[in-house]
């Protein structure tokens, strides 16, 4: 996976005004390296702790918007206060790691970091962080509204109505059904099988007919 080793002050292009102090501090203090990756499919961050002489790692996908890089960012050190302080006798995304980053993502708010509807919809996962981004499907639906390039002509899956019919980037054509736990029951018009698909993955609205 290509990455990219960030000097600190380059790192504040990625990252909210008014946030960049406060992070360079937790990287200095815990000695964390940090590498800016490509887009990766099925991860937006990723946390490795340290051990045999190496720093704690951190890794973040370089295409996020500000808010999200930095919502990211939180959640992977709060994975790395959580192995400061208990090591590997706890669950990854156990109370203890929901504690921490509950109290990082507090601290960020309160410093007025984020928009209102970034900061109202974060305090869901204040109060019960999801193990992973993906699982707090509100927060990224509102996240998704501040990425620089957004695609022409696509909506999220959750904004369709049951029924509707859509295109996925890769050409097929499905049809929306009922939500089942956090995704979409979603039926391949071509094929008949039965997907179970994110409610905020982009996606092209098509005609009936």
């Amino acid at each position: 996976m290509p990455v990219t080793e960030h000097p600190m002050q380059a790192l504040a292009a990625y990252l909210p005004e008014g946030s960049f102090e406060q992070v360079v501090e937790y990287l200095h203090h815990y000695k964390v390296h940090l590498t800016v990756t490509k887009q990766r499919k099925s991860v937006l961050g990723d946390y490795r702790h340290a051990g045999m002489g190496r720093n704690h790692r951190i890794s973040i996908n370089g295409n996020l918007n500000k808010f999200e890089f930095l919502i990211t960012l939180l959640h992977e050190l709060a994975h790395l206060l959580t192995f400061e302080q208990y090591g590997n006798k706890v669950e990854s995304h156990g109370r203890e790691w929901k504690h921490l980053y509950s109290h990082l993502l507090v601290t960020f708010i309160q410093h007025k970091i984020f928009p209102a509807d970034i900061e109202k919809a974060l305090q869901a996962s204040v109060l019960n962080p999801a193990a992973t981004a993906n699982g707090e499907t509100a927060l990224l639906l509102v996240l998704r509204k501040y990425n620089p390039v957004q695609k022409e002509d696509h909506v999220h899956l959750a904004d369709l109505p049951e029924g509707a019919l859509f295109m996925m980037d890769n050409g097929k054509i499905f049809r929306k059904g009922l939500i089942r736990r956090k995704r979409f029951d979603c039926e391949e018009i071509k094929t008949g099988l039965h997907y179970s698909v994110s409610p905020v993955i982009e996606v092209k609205m098509m005609k009936e007919g």
